[in-house]
């Protein structure tokens, strides 16, 4: 595996591993992927607050604000497979720039239904469905794009300015999303547009090709997609982890919407709202400054673990059931993620060879977040038919479950060492 995957050293798509690269901060192509995501992220969170706060303003029903939220997320575990495919076999530029331009003119059509009064609520989740259907499709094919113009000893910094990209729009998104839907239903959509559309030329800037050199493969489908989970299934850590946030990811989605849906119950404003989710995206930030600490100081077994205890903080909900409470809750865990995610990811990306990159994390992807849809839907639910105090165990119990898995399994206690990397850089 790691001969496969060093042998793609030094072909075109920008894959040769340099002794001593230069800073990311120099990387031009890093720079622009980098900056269209972060203004077109900067949107898409911003209506993550406005999505629920539309359909509750036009219906009061806090289990269609959760079937929105499950459309947004369904193409995760719909499209995956099929994204995948086609970033292996196309050019993955194109599938990316096509992707955002899709969005920008979903979201752009939203925001004027909005505007002229004639926003029904299947528009709406029509809307979130196909943006959410962009999202797969680019981040199946980033995955490679970041990989051609980062080399991989630097991939484990790249990921982690890319938790801490994600980290600033989730904590600028969701108060300037509550904010512009304050001053008009229709603003945070228009803007999410316009972000959609800026990453579209950022990306038709980059020079570099996101893929090596491909021949042409005959086989049928179904056997590409039986190669892409070979690949995958047969690394026990990718294997693991692979289980691990896809049950995981059920989690932090239904508690935000907890946290919008008794937000509103007790009067807070939009903004208000806004800004106390946008807590969740300042731990994220604190997390992605202290990755490199954490990582020169504990192994990934141990951050790993450490991330499945911090779960367990939302159980502060059962005792004082505050909005504010919850996302204090929340908040230590998010500290966690850009922490895991840097080891994890960039150690998932280095490993896998360029021609099965799209479909390997196509197959993690339709595994991860298959579950992931029904987070919000079930805590929509619980919502309406209980109360938010029994919303917040039953999720309680499901991270306890995961902490206790994740403890017992073996391909987790035997996590590899960062330093893995530089042998796959090697060809060893």
């Amino acid at each position: 595996m790691g001969a496969a995957a060093g042998a793609g050293a030094g072909r075109r798509g920008g894959l040769a591993l340099e002794p001593d690269p230069a800073p990311l901060r120099r990387n031009r192509e890093f720079a622009l992927l980098e900056s269209g995501r972060l203004l077109s992220s900067l949107g898409t969170a911003a209506t993550t607050i406005a999505y629920p706060l539309l359909t509750l303003a036009l219906t009061h029903s806090p289990a269609k604000a959760g079937v929105v939220g499950f459309a947004r997320l369904l193409p995760y575990g719909l499209l995956a497979l099929p994204a995948g495919l086609a970033a292996d076999r196309w050019d993955r530029r194109h599938l990316m720039i096509g992707a955002e331009a899709i969005q920008a003119f979903v979201v752009g059509v939203l925001a004027v239904t909005v505007a002229t009064d004639r926003a029904a609520f299947g528009v709406i989740v029509a809307a979130a469905f196909v943006e959410g259907a962009g999202s797969v499709v680019f981040g199946v094919a980033q995955a490679g794009a970041l990989r051609a113009v980062v080399p991989r000893k630097q991939l484990p910094a790249a990921v982690a300015v890319q938790r801490g990209r994600m980290a600033t729009v989730q904590l600028l998104g969701p108060p300037l999303g509550g904010a512009l839907f304050g001053l008009g239903r229709a603003l945070p959509f228009a803007v999410d547009s316009a972000s959609y559309a800026f990453s579209l030329l950022s990306l038709s800037a980059m020079r570099t090709p996101f893929q090596e050199r491909r021949q042409a493969d005959g086989s049928s489908l179904r056997s590409q997609v039986a190669e892409g989970f070979r690949f995958l299934w047969s690394r026990p850590f990718l294997r693991a982890t692979t289980i691990l946030y896809a049950l995981g990811n059920v989690t932090v989605p239904a508690l935000l919407l907890v946290v919008v849906v008794v937000g509103r119950e007790e009067g807070l404003s939009a903004g208000t709202i806004g800004l106390l989710t946008a807590g969740v995206g300042a731990a994220v930030l604190l997390g992605s400054a202290l990755s490199p600490f954490a990582r020169r100081r504990l192994s990934m077994r141990a951050i790993i673990w450490t991330e499945l205890w911090l779960g367990l903080g939302s159980g502060l909900f059962l005792i004082w059931p505050s909005p504010w409470v919850l996302v204090a809750g929340i908040a230590p865990q998010a500290v966690a993620f850009p922490i895991t995610d840097s080891v994890v990811v960039s150690y998932r990306i280095a490993v896998t060879p360029d021609r099965l990159l799209g479909r390997s994390e196509s197959i993690r992807t339709n595994l991860a977040r298959l579950i992931d849809p029904v987070g919000p839907l079930v805590a929509g639910l619980l919502l309406s038919a209980f109360s938010a105090r029994a919303a917040v165990a039953v999720f309680l119990a499901w991270s306890a479950g995961l902490l206790v898995w994740g403890m017992l399994n073996a391909a987790l206690r035997d996590a590899p060492r960062l330093d893995g990397l530089q042998a796959v850089e090697a060809g060893l």
